[in-house]
């Protein structure tokens, strides 16, 4: 394995177990890797709440006090960093909590380095390809939102200058280009002039 891919990928390795961390974290650097390590929930939280963005978490499921799977939640809904999960043992239950609190992987302990890197390498290629629908989806949100945008822009000039469709597309695209501003961005301003005439009266 090439480990100079993994220079960059930094982990947040969660176990309540000193010798389990110690031992997984020695083995993971050692394959490359940025390992950052925390005793408790509570410990990864002080790390995430001081601006540790790891490029994917490995939490212990089972903990004194607050489990993997309250972190994991966490995570998932707030922090947007992927995780998989360890437990000592397989269980339905903890599975499907794992796949509905959104884990990338799921391991039973014990685990060797041989065994956690193809997994490691998995789920960061998993959550890469997550990250690249959510940014085309926030893309295609955006050309929506500026399609909306607009057409209201030209429904207002239409109104306005009493223009057909088409003549009220070109006034507002010839004033967008000899401005030189984006056709989307003079047509936010036209909505909100609109909208502070309409105040106004």
């Amino acid at each position: 394995m090439n480990s100079n891919n993994n220079r960059q990928q930094s982990l947040l390795l969660v176990d309540d177990e000193r010798l389990v961390l110690a031992t997984v974290a020695q083995g993971l650097s050692r394959a490359g890797y940025n390992v950052n390590t925390a005793e408790s929930v509570d410990e990864a939280e002080a790390l995430l709440a001081g601006g540790e963005r790891p490029d994917l978490a490995i939490l212990d499921v089972s903990m004194p006090g607050r489990s993997g799977l309250e972190l994991a939640e966490r995570l998932y809904s707030f922090d947007d960093i992927p995780f998989m999960l360890l437990t000592a043992y397989s269980d339905q239950q903890i599975v499907e909590q794992a796949a509905a609190c959104g884990a990338l992987g799921y391991l039973v302990k014990p685990v060797d380095t041989r065994q956690l890197v193809p997994a490691i390498e998995a789920a960061l290629a998993r959550a890469s390809e997550l990250k690249g629908l959510r940014v085309t989806g926030q893309q295609l949100q955006n050309a929506l939102n500026s399609e909306r945008e607009i057409s209201i822009a030209i429904g207002i000039t239409m109104v306005q200058y009493r223009l057909g469709r088409k003549a009220a597309f070109e006034l507002l695209r010839k004033t967008a280009r000899s401005q030189r501003r984006k056709l989307a961005e003079l047509a936010i301003d036209v909505i909100n002039a609109s909208e502070n005439l309409n105040l106004g009266s």
